[in-house]
């Protein structure tokens, strides 16, 4: 990597896990041409002792080649350490632009700045002063380090090598700001290319095409080229391969997710928590357990999740070596060589690098492993969304679970933690696949459909991320309902509550923790004014949208064929009424599946930045409660001409539907 790409703080925000695990098979090599794009790296000041500095304190060898073999002897007649000093205080600036210059501007602006110094030049020409190399360009030494860093045990090695960009390009070139703007190699460029790097091509075959020079091929028996063969054929062939072959196992039998089916009871859990329950039985599947990895940055208690300490451990190459301060209670804090689950400490990019790794392992170590990345969803897509497209450019495979769900149901930790908006940009990405779940056995549903899409063999494309967001709001969790719509709960919506009371008919779409305000809102409106509303639950609306999205380019491409309808239609068409879509996230969720919806639709949405209250008052302030739907709905029916248009403001006043202190969807307590 570059100088330059080392002010990006996912380059050094890890260091120190590549020493504390002993990575000495790992090797930085940081290219130091002191540029950026536009400008000095530090032109006041010496990125090689920062470099030095920043890796040795994070516990890392340290390897620098900064001057060539042609310094060897100047460095040694330095025996008062004139040039050394002048060296180590002379700012990166003035090396960049010595290399824009010639040998007698380096003789008058460098070495003329101690009488010492200069007098160590004094018998050397211009031009054997222009020809002292930098360490990165000397073949010797670049050979040396890498050496030295093979042989250094214990540790991980950075090599710093100290470079010119452009190096070889000529004057035009070298050093210079606009360096990589400069597309295009002149004739004189190109020759004096040729020159530097002596490469036995004529001026006649240059100036033939200057636009196209030839490739040099220094013939098929050359050492060169017999050494390059050598290597490729120890290292497993000519290209990189991407392995798709991996060990066999076995995937969860469905009793497995039983637990998700059976409900709460009377009991209130949080979807977090009927979550943390199918995990314990995943983790516990005969020949799969062992192939789950669960990640988390510091909020294991949080999501309930500090019962997998005893058990499942977490993993420290080191064991551990002290006395956990908890070691007395059950749920102790446990590290071990064995252990199974990452924690990563506060570290949202360190927890994506990890369920990287961990998710493409089935390709790079032929050992398929499931990542399962538990954090505050609003700490996900929010902060890591570009480390997450990468995740997905490598073919990861595995879970990002968004706890703590939701623009009104965590409350009291700040505003910051307020998502109103991770399924938006989920939908983005488009090897994600987002869910907003209401209930365990969704979640049930969802996870196997995942486990079973990415190793199950039978999917067109099991390179997928699933993102699936539960919530901290206790409520009673259903039991599964008898022949339920499993189709509709992976493609993203299915009937939850067909309401047989008479009455003018209005749907409700919701999701997630919405779906307890939708209930509300069908028993309001079927006692306070007649309407009989059915309910859907819509676990998956980005699916929907791009089901629907997939149908008009097929249609689109392809005029005078007929095709299916979008699920989402299909599964709408008929029902009578207007639709209404609410969830606990910006109206832009639920609006991602509006042109496909038959009929007329309008949505709910806590749009803004969050409102710091108890989860009722947030609700109300977003007009997403209970009420709000049977205003909304009132108004629909007005509009379709169903229900007398003064039925609306009287429903405001019933419901006080301005005071924010009047609302009551939701429950209070639950921090899993």
């Amino acid at each position: 990597m570059g100088d330059g790409e080392l002010d990006e703080v996912e380059s050094r925000g890890a260091l120190q896990l590549a020493a504390n695990d002993g990575l000495d098979n790992l090797t930085f090599v940081v290219n130091c041409n002191l540029q950026r794009l536009d400008g000095p790296v530090r032109g006041n000041g010496n990125i090689f002792q920062e470099l030095e500095a920043f890796f040795r304190g994070a516990g890392w060898n340290v390897i620098k080649v900064i001057w060539g073999r042609e310094w060897d002897d100047l460095l040694a007649r330095d025996v008062d350490g004139a040039l050394v000093d002048l060296m180590n205080n002379t700012p990166d600036g003035d090396f960049q632009t010595y290399k824009t210059e010639d040998g007698a501007f380096v003789r008058e602006n460098f070495f003329g700045r101690d009488p010492r110094t200069a007098a160590l030049v004094a018998d050397m020409t211009d031009d054997q002063i222009w020809g002292l190399k930098r360490g990165g360009h000397d073949y010797r030494k670049v050979y040396a380090a890498y050496k030295a860093a093979m042989e250094h045990k214990g540790q991980p090695t950075v090599i710093l090598a100290k470079t010119i960009k452009g190096y070889g390009l000529g004057k035009s070139f070298e050093g210079r700001n606009a360096t990589h703007q400069m597309k295009k190699l002149t004739l004189e460029n190109l020759k004096g290319f040729r020159d530097e790097m002596r490469v036995p091509i004529s001026d006649a075959v240059l100036e033939e095409n200057p636009y196209q020079p030839p490739y040099y091929h220094p013939g098929h028996d050359a050492p060169e080229i017999q050494y390059m063969h050598e290597r490729r054929r120890e290292l497993g062939g000519y290209l990189p391969e991407r392995r798709s072959k991996y060990v066999d196992f076995t995937l969860p039998e469905a009793k497995v997710y039983d637990v998700a089916k059976g409900g709460s009871g009377t009991q209130e859990v949080a979807t977090t928590m009927a979550f943390v329950r199918l995990l314990k039985d995943l983790l516990r599947a005969p020949d799969f357990g062992q192939r789950l990895v669960p990640i988390i940055p510091d909020e294991a208690r949080t999501f309930g999740m500090d019962a997998f300490f005893p058990t499942a451990k977490i993993y420290n190459p080191n064991g551990q070596h002290y006395l956990s301060v908890d070691r007395d209670l059950l749920l102790s804090y446990k590290e071990s060589t064995a252990g199974q689950i990452l924690h990563t400490g506060i570290n949202e990019a360190g927890s994506v690098a990890a369920f990287t790794a961990i998710g493409t392992a089935y390709a790079t170590q032929g050992q398929p492993l499931i990542p399962i990345y538990v954090f505050y969803s609003m700490f996900g897509f929010q902060r890591t969304a570009d480390s997450i497209w990468a995740a997905a450019d490598q073919m990861t495979r595995g879970f990002l679970i968004g706890a703590t769900a939701g623009r009104t149901t965590l409350t009291g930790e700040g505003l910051q933690h307020a998502d109103g908006h991770s399924p938006v940009i989920a939908q983005t990405n488009a090897a994600v696949i987002s869910y907003d779940p209401a209930y365990g056995y969704e979640i049930g549903h969802i996870m196997r459909s995942g486990i079973e899409r990415m190793y199950g063999g039978n999917h067109p494309d099991p390179n997928v991320i699933y993102y699936v967001t539960v919530y901290n709001e206790p409520y009673v969790q259903p039991a599964e309902p008898e022949n339920v719509d499993v189709d509709g709960i992976i493609r993203g919506i299915y009937n939850l509550s067909r309401n047989e009371h008479g009455g003018t008919k209005a749907q409700i779409l919701a999701s997630g923790v919405a779906v307890p305000w939708a209930y509300e809102a069908q028993q309001l409106l079927q006692d306070d004014w007649g309407v009989s509303a059915d309910i859907w639950s819509v676990t998956s609306w980005s699916e929907l949208r791009r089901d629907g999205i997939a149908h008009d380019e097929a249609v689109f491409l392809n005029p005078g064929v007929n095709y299916a309808k979008p699920y989402v239609t299909t599964k709408l068409e008929g029902a009578p009424g207007p639709f209404l879509a609410v969830s606990d996230y910006t109206h832009s969720v639920p609006d991602m599946i509006r042109q496909w919806v038959p009929g007329d639709y309008a949505t709910l949405g806590a749009d803004g930045f969050g409102f710091s209250d108890t989860r009722a008052a947030a609700r109300r302030a977003f007009k997403i409660d209970g009420p709000s739907i049977v205003v909304r709905v009132l108004e629909q029916l007005v509009a379709r001409g169903e229900m007398d248009a003064s039925v609306p403001a009287q429903a405001i006043e019933r419901y006080r539907l301005h005071d924010v202190t009047a609302g009551t969807s939701g429950s209070v307590g639950g921090d899993a």
